[in-house]
């Protein structure tokens, strides 16, 4: 893409004008495309493999392939300069490939919608750094910014694109070349039903395929063409927009480009520290009773009063809530506190150590809650995603208290890395094989070995292995479940998943797998 001139010196950076990250608009209102006829070709090859792929009921290995081929696509059109610019960044294609090949492994939906979701958010980072910058210098608030400045700005790049492609092959240059190919096919079309009658009369099953080639449903047909048309059209717009972005010239400094600027710091250091105590002094009381009573007295019960229910998820809900508000409020003392000497910064820095330190007591009381409630009643997808959030949040209160001594500008970055950690970790665990590897509760409350038939039935083709594993004799593994396992599905709708399933119920004899027996439902909650 052309270079959009500007008065600022060659490689001198410019301040931002403001505490938080500087977006400067471009001084062009539209942006300009070097190679419109390469982006439109890539972009419409890349929109009809999309639509292929993608216009199907499940999403396999299909969305994996369609984001190598849009990197594919901005490899190729940004050749080596886009490259150059793109390498300090390109630490983003792993995380991004991982994301997404795990799409075509696990089965379960709410793993696929995680995994898309966070693959979406890299590739809109990646394409956004792509020329020039460093996604490590973003402060926490400017990843949402960066990625909506992302989307924004690729939605102008389709509407240039086609209007620069139709410039290229404007009617006026194209028509003489299309005349003789029109003309020729008008001559052809009698020529073809002649042709067609006579050899259908020839032959009987030619005629059969004739009338079964032409028995289409009109307004089916126009309907299917229709949303294919507007499907390619989609996606090739949105291929444009990436690709176009991620090439675009930086016409002025942008997040990323320099590390953020602090803030103003108008809060004086005797409130915070005033502030700091009193939160510790109260975060203390609340953890001496909490290990007092759920880690040194080892509470296997929840206090007296309430119900298993009503102490872990009331108990949950509240700490969870305490955790992240304090998680903010020490972030947002080390952005607006003044320390003037380095005794008042040395006070700060192990005030709110002490309060990191706190907060993580309280999260592992949350954690010792929702233990409890496992323990009497067993796992569901909720209760393990809410362990792999409340570990992610512990890892992040860990960072802030290293960042508070060391590279307090790098949180942000380590919070983002330990969130796609936390989704890669979420997908490595495989929560409905771990459901079903707990699913008998052992509790005083409940019948001994008792087994949600309901819940384990709701589970994806993820938990069937480890299901014929342990009830490869029982009511709980049905025929229903074998032909769900190995119902045939298109080559883009693949998963590992699946196949393992399909190959873990062959291995059964058939007798074993019974369709009678007794069949429990769990007790209330």
């Amino acid at each position: 893409m052309n270079p959009v001139p500007s008065t600022a010196l060659p490689g001198a950076p410019r301040a931002p004008s403001s505490g938080g990250p500087h977006f400067a608009i471009p001084s062009r209102l539209t942006p300009h495309i070097q190679a419109p006829r390469r982006m439109l070709v890539a972009a419409v090859a890349v929109g009809i493999l999309a639509q292929v792929l993608l216009d199907r009921e499940h999403w396999g290995v299909s969305f994996p392939l369609v984001i190598l081929a849009t990197l594919g696509a901005l490899v190729t059109l940004g050749g080596r300069e886009g490259w150059e610019r793109a390498r300090p960044n390109a630490w983003l294609l792993g995380p991004v490939l991982v994301i997404a090949g795990f799409v075509a492994v696990r089965d379960s939906p709410w793993l696929r919608t995680l995994n898309v979701l966070t693959a979406s958010w890299l590739m809109l980072l990646l394409t956004h750094f792509w020329g020039g910058g460093r996604v490590q210098r973003l402060g926490l608030g400017a990843y949402p910014s960066v990625v909506l400045s992302a989307v924004g700005r690729g939605l102008s790049y389709p509407r240039v694109l086609a209007r620069e492609a139709a410039e290229l092959a404007s009617p006026g240059k194209r028509l003489p070349l299309l005349m003789p190919v029109l003309r020729g096919l008008l001559f052809a079309l009698p020529v073809l039903m002649v042709f067609g009658v006579l050899l259908g009369g020839a032959d009987v099953a030619f005629a059969a395929a004739l009338e079964r080639m032409f028995d289409v449903d009109i307004g089916d047909f126009v309907a299917l063409s229709l949303r294919n048309v507007l499907g390619v059209l989609l996606c090739a717009a949105t291929t444009a927009g990436l690709v176009g972005h991620a090439l675009r010239r930086r016409s002025a400094v942008e997040a990323g480009d320099a590390e953020e600027a602090p803030s103003e710091q108008w809060l004086g250091i005797t409130e915070s520290l005033v502030l700091i105590l009193a939160v510790n002094a109260l975060f203390l009381a609340f953890a001496s009773f909490q290990v007092q009573y759920l880690f040194i007295g080892g509470a296997s019960s929840p206090a007296p009063g309430y119900t298993y229910s009503e102490y872990a998820r009331r108990g949950f809900f509240e700490l969870l809530a305490v955790t992240v508000m304090t998680l903010g409020l020490v972030m947002g003392l080390a952005r607006w506190a003044r320390r003037e000497s380095p005794m008042a910064s040395r006070l700060f820095q192990v005030g709110t150590s002490v309060m990191v330190v706190l907060t993580l007591v309280i999260v592992a009381s949350a954690m010792k809650r929702l233990v409890m409630y496992e323990e009497a009643y067993g796992y569901t997808r909720l209760r393990i995603f809410s362990h792999v959030f409340m570990v992610l949040l512990g890892v992040v209160l860990t960072w802030r208290g290293v960042t508070l001594w060391w590279r307090p500008e790098r949180f942000a970055m380590g919070a983002h890395v330990a969130a796609m950690a936390a989704v890669m970790a979420v997908n490595v665990i495989n929560p409905d094989a771990l459901i079903v590897r707990y699913s008998a509760v052992r509790s005083p409350l409940v019948p001994a070995s008792w087994v949600d038939e309901a819940l384990l039935n709701s589970l994806s083709a993820d938990a069937v292995p480890e299901r014929v594993k342990l009830y490869s004799q029982t009511s709980l593994l049905r025929p229903e479940l074998l032909a769900a396992s190995c119902e045939p599905r298109s080559w883009p709708e693949w998963t590992l998943s699946r196949t393992l399933a399909c190959r873990a119920f062959q291995s059964v004899p058939a007798a074993e797998v019974s369709a009678g027996g007794d069949s429990r439902t769990a007790p209330p909650r």
